[in-house]
């Protein structure tokens, strides 16, 4: 992707709004929602003779890299580690594809990077497989931390000239291709004792230049980042946030009980469902809002509400005695 091309350092957001997070073991690899940890960093490495191809490199300098360990026994995925082996070979790189606004990145052997979510040890983990099921766990936002640049403004300008003392503008020397050498002088060609006494050839030399001039930087990586950092995603995100509590067999919360709350990306129930699904580990759940007219709990069936507003629901059972008192 052309995005990667200008790229230094990159953050990788999964689809469940979690970073590709380097553990602090130097090993292990899963995911945070702490988007200003420098574990979420990874360095940019094209890979040379093969565009298109990129390696990512962690803040302790170790490759992202797909390995042939299974993560459990029975799941078709494997691990993702952070590695230095001898000899890079194809396990440390990486192909990205674009999918739609999103980012794909794929293995030499076809696997793609995947952001796992659902009860643990499966939450937060990432694995490469080639999935039949969840395929947008294979998604992923690229954030452009630090970009590649071949220019750089310098920050103290030349002072200029006294009047007391001008200085006529310099120039500095073009860049036009070197002279051909010179023919050598018949004269030089001579055995020594029969060289004429001639003064040596003069040779010109650029003019020095003037007091107080300062010659303009070379090339360097220019950083940008304001406050957090500048990020480039790949398309503009509007969340909406959720507020969820998880009701009893009527449906009642005990005051003791803490909610949790996330940012949605989707635009339909089902997308909502799918997502509190993998948050809470539960399955057979129904979404429930309060009535504002009697403050009873009531399904959600049609839609989301307007203009991304922020939503505070319940989740119940659909075994639970509430459940099945719904028309």
């Amino acid at each position: 992707m052309e995005l990667f091309e200008s790229a230094r350092t990159v953050r990788l957001r999964s689809h469940h709004d979690k970073y590709l997070y380097a553990e602090d073991d130097e090993s292990h690899v899963s995911q945070d929602r702490n988007a200003s940890s420098p574990n979420v960093r990874w360095l940019v490495e094209p890979v040379p003779n093969s565009p298109g191809v990129i390696r990512l490199r962690s803040r302790y300098g170790r490759y992202l890299s797909a390995s042939n360990e299974p993560f459990l026994l029975g799941v078709t995925g494997r691990k993702v580690l952070q590695t230095l082996p001898y000899r890079l070979d194809s396990s440390v790189e990486w192909i990205p594809v674009r999918d739609g606004s999103h980012a794909r990145l794929r293995t030499r052997y076809g696997n793609y990077l995947r952001a796992n979510a659902g009860l643990p040890p499966l939450r937060n983990s990432v694995t490469h497989d080639a999935p039949h099921r969840h395929a947008g766990w294979i998604l992923w936002d690229v954030e452009v931390v630090q970009v590649l640049s071949s220019q750089a403004e310098s920050s103290d300008p030349a002072p200029a000239p006294t009047p007391a003392d001008p200085l006529p503008p310099y120039k500095p020397p073009s860049r036009s291709p070197s002279p051909s050498p010179s023919p050598v002088p018949t004269a030089a060609l001579r055995p020594p004792h029969q060289r004429s006494e001639s003064p040596p050839p003069f040779i010109a030399q650029p003019p020095p230049p003037p007091p107080g001039y300062i010659a303009p930087p070379e090339p360097r990586l220019i950083r940008l980042e304001s406050t957090e950092s500048f990020t480039v995603p790949l398309h503009k995100v509007d969340g909406r946030a959720i507020h969820y509590h998880i009701g009893d067999d009527n449906g009642d919360i005990t005051d003791d009980k803490e909610g949790q709350s996330f940012t949605f990306n989707g635009t339909s129930l089902e997308e909502l469902l799918e997502r509190l699904q993998e948050e809470t580990g539960l399955k057979d759940v129904i979404i429930c809002s309060r009535s504002p007219i009697n403050g009873k709990l009531m399904p959600l069936r049609l839609q989301l509400p307007p203009n991304n507003a922020a939503m505070h629901i319940v989740l119940v059972q659909e075994s639970s005695k509430l459940a099945k008192s719904f028309p």
